[in-house]
């Protein structure tokens, strides 16, 4: 390939890596560092909550509802094969917000049901206030997919570090404000020098979680009504002359990937979802922290380096055949690198688990299993790395039929990635979901190797592999 080919290819990637890193390292770190102090006054119990359960409440009902979104519109799919305007992008995006209250209205209701909580119970209460977390959020996911068609990255770098430290700071005034409920006869007293109940903190914790997604709002909205030349009711779908007359090929790549995502969150979360509904508050709180640890990396650096990708395959995709050898540079540039990054975790990670712990969280989380979890996490993490680059060329340059093959096999993938987890966790505990994690990469890795060969087999110029 042209040397100068490859370098161009690298620098698309990484010109909007740049912009997603930065976003997730100001947003990232500050509430990690944050969530330390915070995590040292809970315990089991409440870590397993604040750490575990209502994180993935939150990941699932926002995954679910935007994900299928996110990628069909950030296509350039349309029935008419041309490029599609901004004006037929947001006729189909702004529907991801009664999708969203769909979804966040079904897991309420299923998370309620399923602990058998009155609307009264602390835990309700907190699960009834991140769903109208969730569905504000939602309400800027229309300009998030236009901002990225539009390549407004810098908003993303300023809104989302803004919003973390707004939730850090609505947390601290709320517990150091001596923020109080009526406490309920399960109601225990926290060991804090604030005797801050246990029930308020959850409380507190989606408290803050409305605060991020107000911020989140207010900052993509601000930004195109007072820094672009967009108006209003070009933004609002009450403008357009008929919200019937939307791209239909657009809607349904929509609910195709829709579709993905519930199969891809349970390869992605089903270790959580097991974990909850199998395992101790003890275990729980344990993989939840190193989930935090863990995460920091994959969010900081795998989740925009892959969000990077997609937007760039997606791009050189869908523009002439002559970018092909721009679009295998880049391919090739990003699996280069986030190998290269994974290797140094690998290197280092294993060795200085137990301190990084003991530093963090104390002697009662670095002396019990979560040590042990973080180790077998440096090993899991590459391979994370790898399959989600892979998967974001797929998405970009898959046609429909590819994607409908990759569902059905998502889909055997999942039922055998849960029955492993459940027998895997009875006998290594928590350890066990992470040897279940690696295992089902392995068909994944196998299934993105011969779609890369199907793609190659296309362009007989350009090898993949």
């Amino acid at each position: 390939m042209d040397a100068a080919l490859l370098a161009g290819a690298g620098a698309a990637v990484m010109g909007v890596f740049k912009y997603n890193f930065a976003a997730q390292f100001l947003s990232r770190v500050l509430p990690f560092l944050y969530n330390v102090w915070f995590v040292r006054q809970l315990n089991s119990n409440d870590c397993a909550a604040y750490a575990l359960q209502l994180p993935l409440f939150i990941n699932s009902v926002l995954f679910l509802s935007r994900e299928g979104f996110r990628r069909a519109c950030l296509r350039s799919d349309s029935q008419s094969g041309d490029s599609l305007t901004d004006e037929e992008t947001l006729r189909v995006a702004w529907m991801v917000i009664p999708f969203g209250i769909l979804i966040t209205s079904i897991g309420s209701l299923f998370v309620l049901s399923v602990k058998k909580l009155k609307f009264s119970d602390p835990y309700a209460k907190a699960t009834l206030i991140i769903g109208f977390a969730c569905v504000l959020e939602l309400m800027a996911e229309p300009l998030y997919i236009l901002s990225q068609k539009k390549k407004y990255y810098i908003i993303r770098v300023y809104t989302e570090p803004a919003a973390s430290v707004l939730r850090c700071l609505t947390t601290f005034i709320f517990i150091n404000g001596h923020f109080k409920v009526k406490p309920t006869e399960v109601t225990e007293l926290c060991r804090t020098k604030n005797a801050i109940y246990i029930a308020e903190k959850l409380v507190v914790f989606s408290l803050s979680q409305v605060a991020y997604a107000a911020c989140i709002f207010i900052g993509y909205w601000a930004y195109f009504l007072m820094f672009t030349d967009t108006k209003t009711f070009d933004l609002l779908p009450v403008r357009f002359s008929s919200l019937m007359h939307y791209d239909k090929q657009l809607l349904h790549m929509c609910m195709l990937f829709t579709g993905q995502t519930f199969r891809k969150l349970i390869l992605q979360e089903g270790e959580k979802f097991v974990l909850v509904w199998f395992d101790t508050p003890y275990n729980q709180a344990a993989y939840g922290l190193v989930d935090k640890i863990g995460s920091l990396v994959v969010r900081i650096v795998f989740l925009p380096f892959e969000e990077s990708s997609y937007a760039t395959f997606a791009r050189l995709a869908g523009e002439s055949p002559q970018n092909i050898s721009s679009l295998e540079g880049s391919l090739l540039g990003a699996l280069k690198l986030i190998m290269l990054i994974g290797l140094v975790v690998i290197s280092f990670g294993p060795s200085y688990s137990y301190t990084l712990l003991k530093l963090l969280y104390g002697e009662d989380h670095s002396d019990g299993e979560a040590s042990v979890i973080l180790r077998y996490y440096c090993f899991y993490i590459i391979s994370l790395a790898m399959n989600g680059t892979s998967e974001a060329f797929l998405h970009a340059v898959a046609n429909e039929n590819q994607l409908k093959q990759s569902n059905d096999m998502l889909l055997l993938f999942s039922m055998i990635y849960i029955i492993l987890n459940i027998v895997l966790i009875k006998s290594a505990g928590a350890v066990g979901l992470l040897a279940a994690n690696s295992i089902r990469l392995i068909p994944l890795s196998a299934l993105h190797a011969s779609r890369l060969g199907h793609f190659a087999h296309f362009w007989p110029d350009h090898s993949f592999l």
